[in-house]
């Protein structure tokens, strides 16, 4: 190679970094109520460093209001897309229509909104009525016949997470009349609230006696929960059932210290998937699929949970 084809190769390659580097994407990240959200930006940073992408982060701190500012100041910046992982499911049209309007293409991340799917380029996520359906077949085979009440504690109000968990759950023990759902109440995703949440229900049932599971909507309320139930001098994974969903490393630790008994996947790394299908958009304009779907598996302590606390601890959580 002569020393004029190495400098033109280095000159495109260069231009070609560049290139790459020049894309910058808003993300309007919820907030971080929990390791698994905290894991979501970490490997959402990450990705986007690995790819030469410049990003925006904005922190929302679980207001709409907020994200939608956090919308509104990214297309006035003129970015070349935006990510977003919606609070709650309602009250996105008119800031995606003035994204639309800017060419700025938006992808959803791991949530849902009740929109028009031409107002986004895609949403990446896991089926989260399957989730909970997942959550609810486990507790149907686990108890078989035996009277099984339970309580719920429901993500942020009017989030799709929420939503269909709930749905997904009482799908999968419909049918099973010896299974009732006695108590079900919002914890808002936290360990904080789980945990004053599960307090308010075993004192409200019997002192916990009368509660034969609990059924969270992510894991770090149902970690905050795991300690009410030690509070109140019982045995959780024991005496109350535990399954919630996220598999984080912390259900991990409890499952393998036999406070819990089984958690349902919802994998953090949304951003690999929403990269590729920017790239290939902005490469030749190619159109993804509407949804993208995130692979999402049931754990228990039956599955080495030691190990998979290792495997995940430095993920991000």
């Amino acid at each position: 190679m002569t020393f004029k084809t190495l400098m033109m190769t280095t000159a495109a390659t260069l231009g070609l970094t560049v290139a790459a580097q020049a894309q910058t994407v808003g993300f309007s990240q919820i907030g971080s109520e929990s390791g698994w959200r905290a894991a979501e930006t970490t490997l959402t940073r990450q990705q986007a460093e690995e790819r030469g992408i410049d990003l925006k982060f904005s922190d929302a701190q679980q207001k709409q209001e907020n994200q939608i500012a956090a919308m509104r100041n990214f297309i006035a910046q003129g970015v070349d897309a935006i990510l977003i992982a919606p609070v709650v499911a309602t009250g996105w049209d008119s800031v995606l229509e003035e994204a639309k309007e800017a060419e700025i293409p938006v992808v959803l991340l791991d949530r849902r909104v009740d929109s028009s799917d031409d107002l986004y380029l895609t949403a990446v996520g896991s089926d989260l009525v399957h989730e909970g359906e997942v959550a609810g077949q486990w507790l149907a085979e686990t108890v078989g016949d035996a009277e099984c009440r339970v309580v719920e504690l429901q993500g942020t109000t009017g989030s799709s997470p929420a939503i269909d968990r709930k749905t997904g759950f009482e799908t999968g023990i419909a049918g099973h009349d010896n299974i009732e759902i006695v108590r079900s109440q919002t914890a808002d995703f936290t360990r904080s609230v789980g945990k004053e949440v599960m307090e308010s229900f075993l004192q409200a049932e019997n002192g916990g006696a009368d509660i034969c599971a609990l059924y969270a909507h992510n894991d770090d309320m149902a970690v905050g929960a795991i300690q009410a139930i030690k509070e109140a001098g019982l045995k959780p994974g024991e005496d109350i059932l535990v399954v919630s969903i996220d598999a984080v490393p912390d259900i991990f630790k409890a499952m393998a210290d036999g406070e819990a008994n089984a958690t349902v996947e919802l994998t953090p790394n949304m951003a690999d998937p929403a990269f590729d299908a920017l790239e290939a958009y902005w490469k030749d304009g190619t159109l993804p699929p509407k949804f993208i779907q995130t692979d999402s598996a049931l754990y228990t302590q039956d599955d080495d949970p030691a190990g998979e606390y290792e495997a995940r601890k430095d993920l991000g959580y």
